[in-house]
């Protein structure tokens, strides 16, 4: 995921959560109500969420999605025992969020006897829509539901030995929209609905004991996924060319598995801490994909094609690290830690295509091993109470081996090994000081270098600074920081770089009892420089070189709030602005080639959003309030690919009644 992207699924994803928020609010008893040998309280948010979109909808679903509607949009339980020894249970907390119509929902429970056992839910569902790269013309879309639920229970919660066991649950369901090429590579691509099905399941048990300020933590883990998913097309699918698809199915399913364990052992006494970590996973996996399609080339020619592809592999994966700190003296640690990893993959997988006139078939067996070792070593000295030092040393050594093999005799797979290795060592020092009262200064930097880099965009030669100052004074908190990360990369391919600066303030003051202010302001640059090479062109495709991948962003964010308490009433005034000025450019500029206009158009991304917001929350009664919240969100992209630009204007907004008892 890019920068941008990241940047702003971070901000389009808190904000919405904000709008259904009451600022801590509560009404009735604070100590609510005794019923029986227990303490109850409660309280129920009900209102209704409405949304009002002009422009790209679709664009607007996959950030926002909030749509009309009632739903419960908040709600809290919880039961405790007045003594802490009730006879079933002496605790029982449960929240929920969005329940109903939110595409965004969550369940927590609670539940728990002292010293006898502990369970704990997470239940959560999210409404995914993606509409797809505006490249594909809407041919490319997903409209699933994702939900995600885990389950702990302890025993003997407070004892010295404890045990655990657990189960996870995660499901993938809904329809999409992909496409297919057939019956040549010049023909029509076809749109094809698809069936996803998805599923995850994992089932924990285990144990940790505490012994003389040493604890140890033993799970075994089963985990198991499965995907059902199915492609069609029903009725005949008419192109351009003109290539006619009569008919068109596709099931995919796997199955796979992996076993595993975890072993954790921690210990401290005075003058060390030991932290050793071990796992292991056997991971195994097992596949069949069957492709039938039938219709008419270019030529008006009945065609027929079926591929199946099966296969097996392996991936078992093991992991270990441990870590020593000592304290010689009580200004000076040294912390150790060593890590290593082990990852292996291989199998077999076979692949047969069905045409009228042939049959082709392929077997392909490949082994691919990852293995690393890593080692760090940090000291840290505390020259006063108000200044310390800390400097430390990085290295690893990365080896990867992969082998392929072809079926066919004399084929150049045939028997290929290949085999790589790589080091990279890096320092870091750094500083922590108080100069004056309520001034914190924190500045690291970190530089380091690989011998043979896996890949054009991995670490190279590369640098890190870090930068942070805070200060706080009574009601005024103020702060302050810079981070920057350096990568330049040269291979025999070809050379990358990439460069990432970030400028961020923060402030906050509390004016007085019901009257606060918060602010911050982040700038964010990127840019990277690699070379490219690829095969395009009509009407047969040839190698197009000499070209760089070029892209730049200057990403401004902005947050503002101001929240007002008084006796009846409290208001919540906010503003969030993300604006990416892109290089500078305000239009696409014609190149002289195909190939040069495409790579030239996705080398800056310049838009802007934006979403203010007010919420108040009015006291009706002792035990009932009503809340009423709006938001703006406005998206407008500058240009985009093939000037087809998304935005969106979207007036959303809420209305309800909490009720606490």
């Amino acid at each position: 995921m890019s920068f941008l992207k990241l940047f702003l699924f971070s901000a389009l994803a808190a904000v919405p959560v904000a709008l259904a928020q009451t600022d801590g609010v509560t009404v009735g008893p604070a100590g609510g109500a005794t019923y029986a040998k227990y303490n109850v309280s409660q309280a129920w948010e009900l209102g209704y969420r409405f949304a009002s979109v002009g422009g790209d909808e679709g664009k607007y679903r996959s950030d926002v999605n909030y749509r009309n509607g009632l739903r419960l949009l908040g709600s809290s339980l919880a039961i405790r025992s007045l003594e802490g020894h009730g006879k079933w249970f002496d605790e029982i907390v449960m929240t929920t969020a969005g329940l109903g119509n939110d595409p965004y929902q969550s369940t927590t429970l609670r539940v728990q006897k002292n010293r006898l056992y502990r369970y704990d839910m997470l239940w959560r569902q999210n409404a995914y829509f993606n509409p797809g790269l505006v490249v594909s013309g809407g041919l490319h879309q997903e409209d699933l539901t994702h939900r995600w639920q885990d389950h702990d229970l302890t025993l003997l919660p407070q004892s010295a030995f404890r045990i655990h066991a657990g189960y996870g649950r995660t499901t993938l369901n809904g329809p999409a929209l992909t496409t297919a090429q057939y019956f040549d590579s010049r023909s029509d691509i076809f749109p094809i609905f698809q069936n996803v099905r998805q599923q995850y399941n994992e089932y924990r048990l285990g144990f940790d004991a505490s012994v003389r300020g040493f604890r140890l933590t033993v799970q075994r883990r089963w985990e198991f996924f499965r995907e059902d998913s199915s492609a069609s097309v029903i009725t005949p699918e008419v192109g351009t060319v003109p290539t006619v698809l009569n008919g068109y199915q596709a099931n995919g399913p796997y199955r796979g598995t992996a076993p595993g364990w975890m072993g954790n052992l921690n210990g401290e006494l005075s003058w060390i801490t030991v932290n050793a970590r071990a796992t292991y996973a056997g991971g195994t996996g097992s596949f069949s994909q069957n492709y039938m399609a039938t219709g008419t080339d270019r030529f008006g020619s009945l065609q027929s094609q079926q591929i199946a592809v099966s296969g097996t592999g392996n991936r078992p994966v093991l992991t270990g690290d441990f870590n020593v700190t000592l304290f010689p003296s009580s200004r000076l640690s040294v912390i150790n830690n060593t890590s290593v990893a082990n990852t292996r993959m291989d199998g077999a997988n076979s692949f047969t295509q069905f045409s009228p006139f042939s049959v082709f078939t392929t077997i392909n067996f490949q082994f691919l091993g990852v293995r690393l070792f890593a080692n760090a070593t940090d000291v840290r000295y505390r020259a006063s109470k108000k200044f310390d030092v800390f400097g430390g040393f990085r290295y690893a050594d990365r080896l990867i081996r992969s082998t392929e093999e072809g079926a066919a005799a004399g084929s150049p797979l045939s028997g290929l090994s290949a085999e790589q290795s790589n080091h990279t060592t890096a320092g870091v020092a750094g500083i922590n000081w108080l100069p004056v009262t309520g001034l914190r200064l924190h500045v690291e930097g970190e530089m380091g270098r690989n011998d043979n880099p896996f890949t054009p965009a991995s670490l190279a030669k590369f640098h890190t600074i870090k930068a942070r100052t805070q200060y706080r004074k009574k009601n005024t908190t103020l702060g302050a920081a810079y981070q920057e990360n350096y990568n330049n990369n040269s291979i025999v391919i070809t050379s990358y770089s990439s460069h990432a600066r970030t400028y961020s303030a923060d402030a906050s003051w509390m004016a007085k009892s019901g009257l606060s202010f918060d602010a911050s302001y982040s700038k964010l640059h990127l840019d990277s420089l690699g070379g490219i090479a690829f095969f395009a062109g009509a009407p047969r495709s040839s190698l197009v070189s000499n070209l760089n991948s070029v892209y730049a962003s200057n990403i401004h964010a902005l947050n503002l709030g101001v929240r007002i308490a008084a006796r009846k009433a409290d208001l919540f005034l906010g503003y969030s602005l993300t604006k990416d000025a892109g290089d500078g450019r305000a239009a696409l500029a014609t190149q002289t080639t195909a190939a040069g206009q495409v790579i030239y158009n996705v080398q800056t991304f310049p838009l802007l959003y934006q979403a203010p917001l007010v919420r108040v929350s009015v006291k009706i009664s002792e035990k009932l309030r009503w809340n009423a919240g709006y938001q703006y969100y406005g998206y407008r992209e500058d240009f985009g690919l093939l000037s087809q630009n998304q935005g969106y204007r979207a007036n959303t907004g809420y209305t309800s009644l909490l009720w606490a008892f």
